[in-house]
Formats: structure tokens, sequence, C-alpha cells
């Protein structure tokens, strides 16, 4: 029989609940950010008035595929439609979400400092991501947070994420310091400049008034699809 008319059985066991959660990052005054939402205080809703991970189920009818929800989320939360998003893994147990075994597929979002807030009847807060962790979030949500800033940051040391934190165009210096905030370091000055043009992942912009009301060169990504992997961490030599 043909595979487009194939008749199929139907599925006869428990099947257990999908969610997609997005941890959305950015930089606020000159701080690694991290967007929550706070669940509602409904009756019968799990974690009632607790803050959490922006996320929810996945639709069948909308969602055609995992990163299709996350996108759906992030744009909805945060009005941004294509920011840089990255799938940082699965977690599933019977014991997560007391509606049943629940599995969630977690992504997680770089995006400039957000000029708005997306309109929306759910209460949303920007919030610094060490004292994020300190808070009891939802569901296993510290684990997802703590999970997705230990991947940014190691992966940080070797790529050009941060520069999908900054809105476009951006100085060299401005990029630095996005680098120096998430890594939690200074970096040599220098060294850096050399390494961001030697990469010959960005594109000048024309000149930009600088932090200290100087001339400096605006840059901006040649691409958004991927960020660059440079050859060597700065680990290994700033």
């Amino acid at each position: 029989m043909s595979p487009t008319r194939a008749v199929f059985r139907n599925v006869d066991f428990e099947r257990p609940l999908v969610t997609v959660d997005v941890v959305i990052f950015s930089v606020i005054d000159e701080q690694l950010c991290v967007l929550l939402v706070r669940r509602p205080d409904d009756e019968g809703e799990p974690f009632p008035g607790r803050w959490a991970l922006p996320g929810g189920f996945v639709d069948v009818q909308q969602d055609a595929s995992l990163l299709a929800c996350a996108q759906r989320k992030l744009l909805a939360k945060t009005g941004v439609a294509s920011p840089y998003l990255e799938q940082l893994g699965s977690w599933g147990d019977a014991r997560r979400d007391p509606r049943g075994w629940s599995s969630t597929h977690a992504y997680f979002a770089l995006v400039p400092q957000p000029a708005r807030q997306a309109a929306g009847s759910t209460p949303t807060e920007w919030l610094p991501c060490d004292q994020a962790l300190r808070r009891r979030l939802a569901f296993d949500h510290n684990t997802l947070l703590a999970a997705a800033i230990e991947r940014l940051r190691s992966k940080v040391e070797y790529t050009s994420l941060p520069a999908f934190l900054l809105p476009e165009p951006f100085t060299l210096p401005q990029l630095q310091r996005v680098y120096e905030v998430v890594l939690g370091r200074v970096l040599d000055k220098s060294a850096f400049r050399k390494r961001m043009l030697d990469a010959n992942y960005l594109e000048e912009a024309g000149p930009l008034t600088g932090d200290q009301g100087r001339p400096a060169m605006g840059y901006r990504l040649r691409e958004r699809e991927h960020a660059t992997v440079f050859p060597r961490s700065f680990k290994s030599g700033e």
C-alpha cells in the first residue's frame, strides 16, 4: 500500500504533555537579563502566581514544528519576530508538572534591549539572571535557566553570539562591553578589536557617535542565520 494511502490504527496509550519553553536573554543596564512571566492565579493552575519562563503547550493547529512553537511564543512575549534562537535541550519526567507526565523542549533566544513590552494580559518582567536564579520559578525552570546561562557563557568564549544582543548598527566598544557583561570579566581592547575584524563577520555601516561622544565606525552583521565561530576561545588568549 502506498504510504500516502496507508491507514493507521489509533494510538492506544496515554500521551505526555508537550510544551516549549524559551529562555529570552537581553542586556539591560549592563546586566544580562532574562524575561519572566507570572503564571495565572486561577484555581487548578499549577504553581499559581509563580514566575516562570515564557512558553506553553504545542498547538498542533498552529505549530508545524517545535521551532515554530518557540518562534510563536517569542513573538507573543517580546514582539520580536526573528532574533537568534537556538535549541537548548529537552527535559521530561512524571514529576515536573502536577497535571501529568510532561516533557518540555527548551530554546534560548538573544534579543536587543527591548524598546517596548509586547501587548498582553500576562505580567512580565526583565530580571538580572543572578536574581532570577534566586527565585523559586515554576516547574523546573530554575534548571532550564541555569542550563541556558551556562550554554550561553560557554559559547560566547568562541563565537559572535553577543552581537545578537545589540541593536544595529553598533560600535566595537559597545560590542566589547556586551561580551564583558556576559562573560563577567574585562577583555583586552586591542586583542578584542583584532579578533572581531579578523573574523570577517561584520560589515561597516558608517560612522556613529560613540559612547564618549567621539565618532566611531558602526557595524552590522553580514548575516543573521547563525553565529560565527572563532578559531580559538577567549580563554586560550584574549
